[in-house]
């Protein structure tokens, strides 16, 4: 996989060390404007949500936060599809890159949820976050594409901090390198000795790319 480069990406010197050799380093799109920092405060303001709610509780923190990471890829490729169809222009590969970043989403979600059942605190923090969610990125999108992708961006920097650490917490030896779904072996092309540390570095893998991607289209929608 190709991984893009952009001039205003720099290396965050506060991401934690990992044992892995071939991790990259975590990039960081420096803010530009107001709706960069915007964008920057609101993912900021919800990593220490997460942290206070979660800890080190990577498992069940991967749970709740997959479920809201999969919305914004269904909600840009809906109204990116009603656009085109109501202006009759658009970019041709748009619609389908959201829905199978949504779906690659939705796949960590399954995969993690398979691993570890989510309690009726943990489902109603789904109910709610998902609903207040949803709209709000809804309402910015109509908004603003611009800001929208570039909060996507900044949420996907955090999540690749999130799962370095928790690969790190797997070295380290504070969680058990457990064995993963068959169904995720096979989506991410894993042999069958595959456990919870291969899965962890593929899913980094993917954020990293919805990273990039959703910074680069940013930039390509600027208002």
């Amino acid at each position: 996989m190709n991984t893009m480069h952009y001039p205003n990406v720099i290396v965050d010197s506060d991401a934690p060390p990992v044992s892995e050799p071939t991790a990259p380093q975590v990039g960081h799109y420096k803010p530009e404007n107001f709706s960069d920092r915007f964008a920057l405060g609101a993912t900021k303001l919800l990593r220490l949500l997460a942290d206070l709610c979660f800890r080190q509780h990577y498992i069940h923190r991967a749970v709740v936060l997959e479920t809201v990471a999969a919305v914004p890829g269904m909600v840009g490729a809906t109204l990116q599809q009603l656009q085109a169809l109501r202006l009759l222009r658009g970019r041709p590969d748009m619609v389908k890159l959201l829905i199978d970043e949504s779906e690659n989403e939705r796949m960590h979600l399954m995969t993690f949820v398979s691993m570890c059942q989510p309690n009726l605190l943990e489902r109603a923090l789904i109910l709610m976050s998902q609903g207040l969610f949803f709209n709000g990125f809804f309402l910015l999108y109509l908004l603003s594409p611009y800001t929208a992708h570039r909060l996507v961006g900044y949420f996907e920097e955090e999540a690749v901090v999130s799962y370095t650490r928790f690969l790190a917490a797997i070295d380290d030896g504070q969680i058990a390198d457990r064995p993963i779904p068959a169904f995720a072996r096979a989506y991410w092309k894993l042999d069958g000795n595959a456990g919870l540390r291969d899965l962890v570095i593929a899913v980094r893998q993917d954020e990293m790319h919805h990273r990039d991607v959703n910074h680069h289209l940013s930039l390509a929608l600027q208002d």
